[in-house]
C-alpha cells in the first residue's frame, strides 16, 4: 500500500512532529486539521505559559526541517506561552510542510476500505479510508496506508460531575461554567469574574494555574471570593514536588498556588464530589455527594481533566485499557492509580500498535484519561512510528525516553480513597477527609 499516504489527524505539536519525522524518512504525508491554523487548540490557551522549557517542546526532526529556512530556535532555557509556541514554532513548521497540511478539514470517520469493523477479510491488504468534512461543507474520502491520530483531547473536557457524567443540573448551568482556564488578561473576560464568587474545581496543573490567576484577580478587585473544591485531601503533595520537581517551572507553579492558598485568597473545601448544580435565580449552589453545599456561586471553573473522543473511530478495531481508554500496553505505564511521579518507561510503536493494521493513537490521545503527558513523550512516539512505517524496524524499537520527575510519589488515584492513609505504599499520599471547609486567615493586605 505504499502508493497511499500516511494521514496524520491534527496539526498540533505532536501531529506536526509526526509529519516532520514521516517527511524525513521518505513517507508521503497528509495532515488534516479541523481548525483554521496550526496549533488551533494551543491557541485557545495562548495566555498560559508552558512549564517545559523551549528545549523540550521543539521536536528534533521538526528543527532539522526548519533549519534550512533560516528559522532560529528560541532560547532553550526560556518558557513559551501558548501563543509563542504557535507563532514561533508550530506556524512556521506547518508553513514549511506546505500543501501537506490541510486546514478546515475535520476527520469524521476512519474505516477499512469497503469493510466495517465486523469484516475480517482484507483488513491487512486494503487501505484505511479517512472520511473528511471541509469547512465549506464538502466531503472527501482519502485512502491511507496508515493513520496517526494526534487529535488530542482538548475538545473533550471532563464534566464537573464526580461520576464522569455531568452533574444533575450541570448542562442547564453551562453558560456559567468554564472548562478551561479563562484568559484574565482580556479586560472583557476579567470583568465577568471581578467581584464575583468563583468556584475552582480540580487539582491538576490547570487548577493550580487557575488558583494563581484568580488569586491575582482577588488581590486587585475587592469582593472577589474564591472557593477551591477538591475531591482529595489538601496536603503538600497536591501542589506537586516543589523544589524537588525536575521541571523547575512545574515545581514553581505548585509553590505559587500553595502560597495563594496559604495567603488566604481561597476557601478550600476538600473531599467534595459534585453531585448536583442548583440554579437559584442569578446564582448557583454546588451540592456534594455527602450533602455538603457551596452556596452563592456566580461562576464555576471546572478543571477536571480531559478524555479522548473515540466516536469517529467506531469502525476500526481498538484495544484500549478499560479504565484509562489508552492503548492497553501503554496504560500500565501511565495509570494514575499506580503512580504520579511522571516517570514513564520508553515506549513507541510496540506499545501503540492497535489490532487495526496501520492505526496509531499518539500524543495526549494515547494517554486516554491519564493527565501526565509531556510533549517530549509524543515526539518519541511519532519518531518510533515513522521509523516503523519506513521499514526501519530496529530503529523503531530503539526507544529512549527520560522524563523529568515530578518529585511526588504515590498513586494519584489513591487521593480519592477515603481509606488510604498518609503513610500508604507511596509514602507521601495524603488521604482525604470528609467534606471540610478550611478558612485560611489572610495577612494584612490580603483578602479572605
Amino acid at each position: 500500500m505504499t502508493e497511499y499516504p500516511v494521514v496524520v489527524v491534527g496539526a498540533g505539536p505532536i501531529g506536526l512532529a509526526a509529519a516532520a519525522h514521516l517527511t524525513e524518512t521518505g513517507s508521503e504525508v497528509v495532515v488534516l486539521e479541523r481548525g483554521a491554523g496550526a496549533g488551533s487548540s494551543v491557541a485557545e490557551w495562548n495566555h498560559v505559559r508552558l512549564f517545559s522549557p523551549w528545549s523540550e517542546v521543539v521536536d528534533p526532526a521538526a528543527a532539522r526541517l526548519l533549519a534550512p529556512t533560516g528559522w532560529t530556535a528560541p532560547d532553550g532555557d526560556t518558557y513559551a506561552t501558548g501563543r509563542e509556541w504557535v507563532e514561533s514554532y508550530l506556524a512556521p513548521l506547518a508553513a514549511e510542510l506546505g500543501d501537506a497540511v490541510r486546514f478546515d478539514s475535520e476527520v469524521v470517520g476512519v474505516a477499512r476500505r469497503g469493510r466495517d469493523r465486523v469484516v475480517d477479510a482484507g483488513r491487512d491488504t486494503e487501505p484505511l479510508s479517512v472520511h473528511v468534512r471541509h469547512g465549506d461543507g464538502s466531503e472527501e474520502r482519502i485512502l491511507a496506508r496508515a493513520v496517526v491520530d494526534a487529535s488530542g483531547t482538548w475538545g473533550s473536557p471532563n464534566p464537573l460531575g464526580s461520576e464522569g457524567l455531568p452533574a444533575i443540573g450541570e448542562r442547564g448551568a453551562s453558560r456559567r461554567i468554564d472548562y478551561r482556564v479563562p484568559d484574565l488578561t482580556d479586560d472583557a473576560i476579567r470583568s465577568e469574574f471581578a467581584g464575583k464568587h468563583i468556584v475552582i474545581a480540580g487539582s491538576g496543573h490547570s487548577a493550580l494555574t487557575a488558583i494563581i490567576t484568580f488569586a491575582e484577580l482577588a488581590a486587585t478587585h475587592p469582593g472577589t471570593r474564591l472557593t477551591w473544591a477538591v475531591r482529595r485531601g489538601v496536603t503538600d503533595s497536591v501542589f506537586g514536588g516543589g523544589e524537588s520537581d525536575e521541571l523547575a517551572a512545574r515545581g514553581a507553579l505548585g509553590l505559587r498556588a500553595k502560597k495563594a492558598v496559604d495567603d488566604g485568597y481561597l476557601n478550600v473545601v476538600s473531599g467534595f464530589r459534585t453531585e448536583e448544580v442548583v440554579a437559584n435565580s442569578d446564582q448557583l449552589t454546588l451540592v456534594g455527594d455527602a450533602g455538603a453545599r457551596i452556596d452563592g456561586v456566580d461562576r464555576i471553573v471546572a478543571l477536571t481533566g480531559f478524555r479522548p473522543d473515540l466516536s469517529w473511530l467506531s469502525e476500526v478495531r481498538l484495544d484500549l485499557d478499560p479504565t484509562l481508554q489508552a492503548p492497553k500496553f501503554l496504560a500500565a505505564l501511565i495509570d494514575p492509580n499506580m503512580h504520579s511521579c511522571g516517570t514513564v518507561y520508553p515506549h513507541g510503536v510496540e506499545e501503540l500498535t492497535q489490532p487495526e493494521p496501520g492505526l496509531y493513537l499518539v500524543g495526549m490521545k494515547s494517554y486516554g484519561r491519564a493527565p501526565t503527558f509531556l510533549a517530549m513523550t509524543g515526539y518519541e512516539q511519532v519518531r518510533s512510528i515513522a521509523a516503523e512505517l519506513a521499514g526501519d524496524h530496529d530503529g523503531a524499537r530503539k526507544v529512549e525516553l527520560t522524563l523529568p520527575d515530578t518529585g511526588v510519589c504515590g498513586g494519584a488515584g489513591l487521593f480519592d480513597d477515603p481509606n488510604a492513609d498518609a503513610g500508604g505504599s507511596g509514602g507521601c499520599c495524603g488521604a482525604p477527609a470528609a467534606p471540610e471547609l478550611i478558612s485560611l486567615s489572610a495577612p494584612s493586605g490580603s483578602r479572605d
